[in-house]
């Protein structure tokens, strides 16, 4: 394990950046409608932000309330809006609907048009997923972003499956692997491994990704841990326990912290002894943001405090 440390948002050049939607998230609740900046890659952006990590964020957004809101919250952060990510006429949305166990069903009003501009330069990482993949016109502007990023950089993917938003069930995962050759590291949920996968167990799901070029590919499974597995090791991290108020924004938390060991360890992330520590990390992440309403990831401080914490429990080898 290792310390956190804040970085220096004065850095002229992020070292991450992020590409991908960012919305308002409509929450209803049995005590009324609350009202967040989301959006998966949105979220990642402001999580990495949060943890001390100077970073970037090309989306589109409009001019308006929503827009505003979701400005002033990444800035709180110290995340940076590329120049282009104004661009819409109306900022989308998302009304999440809350079961009684505090999982969300979502609804999208959502347009997906990115400017087509380039980084000024390439960052050490590069971080895509969720509906900006999938959604045209957009989605091919950040398939030649990655496609001119890929070898420069190291690259990570979340797909945050949205079957509401999805073609067919072929075409998106065709999209889904055509992207996987310009990946090094891939996360998933469970519930994306089955719908993408549905006759597959994990285990086959983690191959297929390898198998598909990935160096590093993640199966999360909400409490109960998850799957880490590069082409030379496997191993199943367990949650961290922890009481869930909602889990709005537990996977793009866990993917920052994920994001931020590889920044942290470099390539020794991907060596077998570095995985327990790297899914520990990105699992108390996770728990802190389940804890508390909406997407509010925790900051280094937080993180650093629940990782001191932390006692130390045997994993299973798989």
């Amino acid at each position: 394990m290792h310390n956190l440390h804040p970085g220096d948002f004065a850095h002229n050049q992020p070292d991450v950046l992020v590409i991908g939607e960012a919305l308002v998230d409509i929450v209803n609740t049995r005590e009324g409608t609350i009202s967040y900046p989301g959006g998966s890659p949105a979220n990642v952006a402001y999580g990495l932000g949060r943890l001390g990590v100077p970073t970037g964020l090309l989306t589109a957004i409009g001019e308006d309330e929503h827009g505003t809101a979701i400005t002033t919250h990444l800035h709180s952060a110290g995340v940076r809006l590329l120049p282009g990510s104004t661009s819409l006429e109306r900022t989308a949305t998302a009304t999440a609907t809350l079961a009684t166990d505090g999982s969300a069903s979502y609804e999208f009003d959502i347009r997906w048009e990115l400017a087509p501009v380039a980084p000024a330069t390439i960052p050490k990482v590069l971080h895509t997923g969720s509906i900006a993949t999938f959604l045209a016109p957009g989605a091919a502007t950040v398939r030649t972003l990655l496609e001119q990023s890929h070898d420069s950089c190291l690259v990570t993917y979340d797909p945050n499956i949205r079957p509401a938003l999805l073609g067919s069930h072929a075409e998106a995962k065709q999209i889904f692997e055509d992207l996987l050759p310009l990946t090094d590291v891939i996360k998933l949920s469970d519930e994306d491994a089955h719908w993408l996968y549905p006759a597959s167990s994990l285990d086959d799901v983690a191959s297929r990704l390898l198998n598909h070029g990935a160096r590093l590919a993640v199966i999360t499974r909400g409490a109960e841990g998850a799957l880490l597995a590069t082409p030379g090791a496997r191993l199943n991290v367990p949650s961290a326990k922890t009481h869930v108020a909602d889990t709005i924004g537990a996977g793009d938390s866990y993917m920052a912290a994920l994001i931020f060991e590889l920044l942290a360890r470099g390539e020794k992330a991907f060596a077998s002894p570095a995985l327990e520590s790297i899914g520990q990390t990105a699992a108390l992440a996770a728990a802190i943001t389940v804890s508390r309403a909406g997407a509010n990831p925790p900051t280094s401080d937080e993180l650093q405090a629940r990782l001191e914490g932390l006692e130390q429990q045997p994993l299973a080898a798989v």
